[in-house]
């Protein structure tokens, strides 16, 4: 009897990457810039870019960082750090850490070793640690060696890297493991026991590592028909398993074994590939490429008439995935909506208020303005059928169950809030909240749908880019909450680039770049949604499905149900319709409205009609002089951050067309 495959399932899983990102260092010029009355300049090396970073949650057992060389010469030594530079006058270095126990490593006196690069040959070299500390606000250690006491000593020393002897590495707690010792490990699945592969190397992304599993050669692989095959070689194909607990519950050193419950799909996805022959795979690259390159060179044109040829300096620097990467940051630049953002706060001589906007909206509407209790809109039973707002609820109720709405879902991102924008001020809450309020949301009665009704209403979720998969992830485990999973898209929120708010100079609204090959970029906020719903193509395909009106809504704990909005929205035959709750102070992080498709359709093509506004901020950024890469560190807001709220599309409406829900305690 044949032994089914444990690769011929049909994937629901996202696709992991085929190009990881690189640990190299980067060896650029940095010096400090002269002072300025606005900002402080230091002298300080630029950070290593990742390309990709994963929203798992990671595993409790995460691989431990400390790189042991392979070399027979040096296989007794670690990695721990990398001297990128010298610090004043005394003699002191840099050190970039490469390992999880810096203030052990760097903090504690005593021997360690160099290796450095003499004419050719590698050598290493026994110096005394005298004392270290850590760089306030940046991720290097300032260290102290013996016997180094001049500028040029120093000099000498810079690109060696610090180590220290493989047996002095200090004992983990329960559930953590070295990098190298998961190497060599045998994959096995938990359910059936059935052999996997075996573990051939680890790599860091960030939010979790990746294990890379050499397939077991009895593992059955799917052909270019999708019919399982055997492979007869002596090993297998590798594919990418993220050590996260959720996919590898069960590690076993003294077994040198570890359990996997992969996702359905999961260890298919790096074979998909093979399904093509070599020649159409690669006419296929050659596709991509060129229609990458045309909107490239789109991009780039766009910018340099917009005097912003300076996001460019990065190509002539960096490795090729550091130069894909800033590549892909202008592809991505919304180059009109930029344009249209900067015009709008080079007009505009004061911030943009929603509150005073929308009050000044409802002193003008009058009669289309309906007040009912939050009692009325939450609490079930009879009662609520004696209130005049009982039909209105009825009438929204029936034209959601008929598909006649749309809903769009808009997570705040929960790393923005309270936030500082220079990264030693940024203050690490916990992510996440709107994601486990959503599946409180979805999950009871609050969102006063039945579930044999959602399955006709399409849902649009929109989040900031890290939450994506979380949320993907978050709908797969729970069925989709009993939506149609062809009608729910997933959006990451659109995005402009961060630009200097500074006094003086041909260009005063210049693009911040993060480093020299990522640009800056911060939400624009709910105005956003609209942007996304026009170039995503989503109004077409949601007229398609019939669709009349679109619900546009943050998720947050104050969410009541705007079924009694929609039933007054259709019954006045409004454009837009606007829920507002008493108490409610921040109406821009807490808003509601309804818009009707044919409004909706007129204000894509109207996007003009969209206020936008700059909100002074802090924000270290790198920027080139003299041909040299200089960071900048504020001491006072540099930059301005491009914001639009949902609520500016009432420029593009008749008030007799706006009608207003105000539910009060």
């Amino acid at each position: 009897m044949q032994r089914s495959s444990l690769l011929c399932s049909s994937s629901s899983f996202s696709p992991l990457p085929t190009v990881l990102p690189t640990s190299n260092h980067f060896a650029l010029p940095v010096r400090g810039r002269p002072t300025r009355p606005v900002v402080a300049s230091v002298r300080l090396p630029l950070t290593r870019l990742r390309n990709y970073r994963h929203t798992l949650s990671p595993l409790h057992s995460t691989a431990t960082e400390e790189v042991l060389e392979t070399s027979k010469v040096e296989s007794e030594f670690v990695e721990v750090g990398y001297i990128s530079s010298v610090h004043g006058l005394q003699g002191e270095i840099r050190v970039k850490p490469n390992t999880d126990f810096p203030e052990l490593r760097f903090a504690e006196p005593g021997i360690r070793w160099l290796r450095q690069q003499f004419s050719g040959k590698e050598t290493i070299r026994e110096v005394e640690l005298v004392e270290g500390r850590g760089h306030p606000g940046q991720k290097t250690w300032i260290l102290k060696f013996g016997g180094i006491d001049t500028v040029e000593e120093a000099k000498q020393l810079v690109g060696s890297s610090l180590l220290v002897r493989e047996d002095d590495r200090p004992e983990l707690e329960e559930g953590e493991f070295y990098s190298r010792d998961l190497l060599g490990m045998r994959v096995t699945l938990k359910e059936t026991g059935e052999p996997v592969g075996t573990v051939v190397n680890v790599f860091s992304t960030g939010a979790n590592d990746l294990l890379q599993v050499m397939l077991d050669p009895s593992v059955k692989t799917p052909d270019h028909t999708g019919n399982p095959k055997s492979e007869t070689g002596v090993s297998g194909p590798l594919v990418w398993v993220p050590f996260v607990e959720a996919i590898v519950p069960n590690v076993d050193m003294n077994k040198r074994e570890m359990q996997i419950t992969p996702p359905k799909g999961l260890l298919e996805l790096n074979l998909r590939s093979h399904e093509r022959s070599k020649k159409e795979r690669r006419q296929l690259e050659w596709k991509q490429r060129r229609k990458f390159q045309r909107r490239l060179i789109a991009a780039k044109k766009k910018l340099h008439e917009m005097e912003q040829q300076h996001v460019f300096h990065g190509f002539r620097f960096g490795q090729k995935a550091q130069r894909s990467l800033l590549a892909d940051q202008i592809v991505g630049v919304n180059s009109k909506l930029l344009q249209q953002a900067l015009q709008n706060i080079e007009l505009s001589s004061q911030r943009w208020s929603s509150s005073e906007f929308i009050s000044t909206k409802l002193t003008k509407l009058g009669q289309r303005t309906l007040k009912v209790s939050k009692k009325c809109l939450t609490t079930p039973g009879s009662e609520e059928k004696l209130d005049s707002n009982f039909e209105l609820q009825e009438k929204g109720l029936h034209l959601m169950s008929k598909g006649k709405m749309a809903i769009v879902l808009f997570v705040n991102d929960s790393e923005k809030h309270g936030r500082c924008s220079v990264p030693e001020l940024v203050d690490s809450e916990s992510a996440g909240n709107s994601t486990s309020f959503l599946q409180t949301l979805l999950s009871d009665d609050r969102i006063s749908l039945k579930k044999e009704d959602r399955v006709s209403v399409p849902l649009i979720m929109v989040s900031p880019a890290h939450e994506v998969h979380s949320l993907e992830n978050l709908f797969s485990n729970h069925d989709h909450f009993a939506f149609d999973p062809k009608k729910v898209w997933f959006l990451e929120d659109e995005k402009l680039p961060v630009v200097s708010n500074s006094l003086g100079g041909e260009n005063t609204q210049k693009i911040l770049m993060k480093s020299p090959w990522e640009i800056l970029q911060t939400s624009v906020g709910s105005g956003g949604v609209i942007s996304l719903l026009s170039s995503e193509n989503i109004l077409d395909n949601l007229s398609e499905m019939g669709v009349e009106y679109i619900e546009i809504c943050s998720v947050n704990e104050e969410f009541v149900s705007g079924h009694s909005l929609l039933g007054l929205v259709s019954s006045l035959e409004s454009d837009v319709g606007i829920q507002i709750s008493e108490g409610i102070e921040d109406i821009e992080e807490n808003f509601h409205m309804i818009f009707s498709m044919k409004f909706m359709s007129k204000l894509a093509k109207q996007m003009k009609k969209l206020q936008f506004h700059g909100i002074p901020k802090l924000n270290s950024h790198v920027e080139m002089v003299e041909k040299e890469w200089v960071d900048v560190t504020p001491t006072s807001p540099n930059s301005l951050e491009l914001g639009c709220s949902i609520y500016s599309s009432l420029n593009a409406c008749s008030l007799d067309k706006v009608c207003v829900v105000e539910i009060r305690e």
